[in-house]
């Protein structure tokens, strides 16, 4: 199955009016020409306007790092996604590792944020993952199916439609792996993203199939071949090198590139002449 690319840039906690407009333009500048992989990036929520401003038409995405699991009400500090989609977002990430662990957000309330994006009409990168001592005591796979449970069978029917019609899209990201320069291997990332749509397709074969599914553990210039290669890896959830516009373009040209080889490799061979 030929699944396009994506890669996402997590921009976190960083950015300026000033550094952001520099970044935005060299990425306007490098990424469109790109075919074979679907661009984006995730900002602060105060600096969705200016994403919308500069990368309105450029083909390049924009999305937040989060919304709400509140539609609305006396919630103080609260965005909602109805507010996020009023500036254009196509993306928005949901249960990063970074907001389960300083927030203490539930599977259930990720679950809730989830769903009200789909209300929204936005793509959601629902994000799962083990940390390294869930890893070492040998429960990777329980942790991530815990987390996955309530996407795949915790969505209602006219949810998971949804989920389908926007193309929701799952990151796994070894928490061990975020912001430590330590990265899964090649195979230990295949064979989690194999996992992660074999759940998938005990709701739903034809979804298991189309949706992407991407890595978010400190993907960079240097490894980022190796794992985009795997049949498993549709793609990026890039921290840290996104900040630098050479190494988030190099990813993205090395994601285009790999489609490129997937698809070559695809394509019948020409019958062999004989005279």
């Amino acid at each position: 199955m030929k699944r396009k690319k994506l890669v996402v840039g997590n921009w976190k906690l960083h950015g300026s009016l000033l550094e952001n407009q520099r970044l935005l333009n060299r990425l306007k500048q490098e990424l469109p020409a790109l075919s074979g992989v679907d661009t984006a990036v995730c900002l602060p929520f105060v600096y969705l306007h200016q994403a919308q401003t500069v990368l309105q038409d450029s083909g390049i995405g924009w999305g937040a790092q989060n919304v709400s699991q509140f539609t609305e009400g006396a919630f103080t500090s609260c965005i909602s996604a109805k507010m996020v989609a009023e500036f254009g977002c196509t993306y928005t990430i949901i249960g990063h590792s970074e907001r389960r662990a300083l927030k203490l957000e539930s599977n259930q309330v990720a679950t809730k944020r989830l769903l009200n994006a789909l209300h929204a009409g936005l793509t959601p990168i629902f994000c799962v993952g083990e940390t390294l001592d869930e890893r070492d005591g040998h429960m990777a796979e329980l942790i991530v199916r815990n987390q996955m449970l309530n996407v795949v069978y915790g969505l209602d029917d006219e949810a998971f439609a949804l989920a389908k019609k926007f193309n929701m899209v799952i990151a796994y990201e070894p928490v061990w792996a975020i912001g430590t320069g330590e990265h899964a291997t090649p195979e230990q990332a295949q064979r989690m993203h194999a996992f992660i749509r074999m759940m998938v397709a005990e709701r739903d074969r034809e979804f298991a199939e189309h949706i992407r599914i991407v890595y978010g553990g400190s993907m960079a210039p240097h490894n980022a071949h190796s794992l985009l290669s795997m049949p498993d890896i549709d793609g990026g959830l890039i921290g840290r090198a996104a900040l630098v516009a050479e190494d988030f373009i190099a990813i993205c040209q090395t994601a285009n590139q790999c489609l490129a080889q997937k698809t070559a490799a695809l394509e019948p061979s020409p019958p062999a002449f004989s005279q």
